[in-house]
């Protein structure tokens, strides 16, 4: 199967720079996992009103990872993975970036599972836990994916080439 255009773009990017980790928040009632994935898995990622989680937003580049999570009182929970395939632009009052579905984790990883492993103590996630968007480590960023069981990227990515 060949490669389109914006994907070879993607990739060639997160090869030339090192990748950034994310974590993007959103309540399933008002943006899930499955809205996520209809319309191709594209989605603008907008409507963020915390100045600091706009300065995250800002510092994404192309090819960057974030792990999708259902925040609110019934899922608390990453439940999947996004690649960033648009910069930070001007987007009504505040501002955008685009993102695309990669994969679901394999098994969801809830909030409490998160809090009680070791491996995972400093995740500014728990530092600033109102904030939409907050950067993870990569040690930390790899730790949930063995949670999880990963999310298909390495699969996709083969039956691609």
């Amino acid at each position: 199967m060949a490669k389109s255009g914006k994907k070879k773009k993607i990739e060639k990017k997160m090869d030339e720079q090192e990748v950034q980790y994310w974590l993007l928040k959103t309540e399933p009632g008002e943006w899930s996992w499955e809205d996520q994935e209809a319309n191709g898995g594209i989605s603008q990622w907008d409507g963020v009103k915390n100045k600091q989680a706009q300065k995250y937003m800002k510092s994404m580049k192309l090819g960057d990872l974030c792990f999708f999570y259902h925040s609110g009182t019934k899922s608390r929970r990453i439940v999947g993975v996004v690649v960033v395939t648009k910069e930070w632009y001007s987007h009504k009052e505040e501002g955008a970036v685009d993102v695309k579905a990669v994969g679901e984790m394999r098994r969801p990883v809830d909030l409490k599972e998160m809090k009680g492993d070791v491996e995972l103590n400093g995740f500014t996630m728990f530092k600033q836990p109102r904030l939409s968007v907050v950067p993870v480590l990569k040690k930390i960023w790899d730790r949930i994916c063995d949670i999880g069981g990963g999310y298909g990227i390495e699969d996709d990515l083969k039956q691609e080439d």
